[in-house]
């Protein structure tokens, strides 16, 4: 079963220093058949305004990624760490027994648009740790980025889940292999890609359950973001 969903039906947030798109329900955003797709709980498409941001708040028991792609995110935390987060780069967060952290654009002449990215952990009342890496470009293929035992590079989520992105363009073309026993979801971040018999456009996802195969082709400067789920 593969199922399209279109980014207009998304739910869509404008707090006018924050537009925010939410692929399942989160905050203001409620819907009973969106509130999550396996252990993936939350998936924020965030526009921060210039000198705008989150002020200190608290999560507990789950893995949060950011993953900025324009502008950039400062970020401090009660663990001790004061960082900014340019574009390319991705953070995760373990929020474990508890953390709090706040998050601004710091930048005066542009927003920052960032993912925002929670799964649910395979433990919990962890103690909350912290991870921030910077990844090259790898056109025409897909690159780990997060994963439970931090291979390739990743960052290191306690969660049963693997994150990819992929770049694709022209002729590119990819298989992606997958167990009918776990669930899969593709996010387009941006461009054009056909997914199976699909096209997807920028903001589109599909998810995916008792599939064995996902073939990605068709690409016009296309970034996605690929998750291999627990069901």
């Amino acid at each position: 079963m593969i199922t399209l969903r279109h980014t207009q039906e998304r739910g869509q947030a404008d707090h006018g220093w924050l537009k925010s798109q939410h692929s399942f329900s989160f905050a203001g955003y409620y819907d009973p058949e969106h509130m999550g797709w396996g252990n993936l709980r939350v998936i924020n498409e965030d526009r921060l305004a210039a000198g705008a941001g989150f002020g200190t708040h608290g999560h507990q028991d789950m893995e949060i990624i950011s993953y900025v792609l324009s502008g950039a995110l400062a970020h401090q935390d009660d663990m001790g760490n004061g960082t900014t987060i340019p574009a390319g780069d991705v953070q995760r967060m373990s929020a474990g027994s508890g953390v709090r952290h706040s998050e601004f654009n710091k930048l005066d002449d542009q927003a920052t648009h960032f993912f925002q990215i929670w799964i649910l952990p395979n433990v919990q009342g962890i103690k909350p740790g912290y991870e921030q890496k910077t990844f090259d470009v790898q056109a025409g293929s897909m690159q780990l980025i997060a994963s439970p035992d931090g291979d390739n590079g990743s960052v290191t989520i306690h969660a049963d889940a693997l994150l990819y992105r992929g770049f694709f363009n022209d002729a590119d073309q990819v298989s992606l292999a997958l167990s009918p026993k776990r669930k899969a979801y593709l996010h387009l971040v941006r461009g054009e890609i056909r997914v199976n018999d699909l096209t997807l456009q920028a903001g589109d996802a599909v998810l995916v359950a008792n599939e064995s195969m996902l073939n990605l082709s068709g690409a016009e400067n296309a970034e996605v973001l690929f998750f291999d789920l627990a069901a």
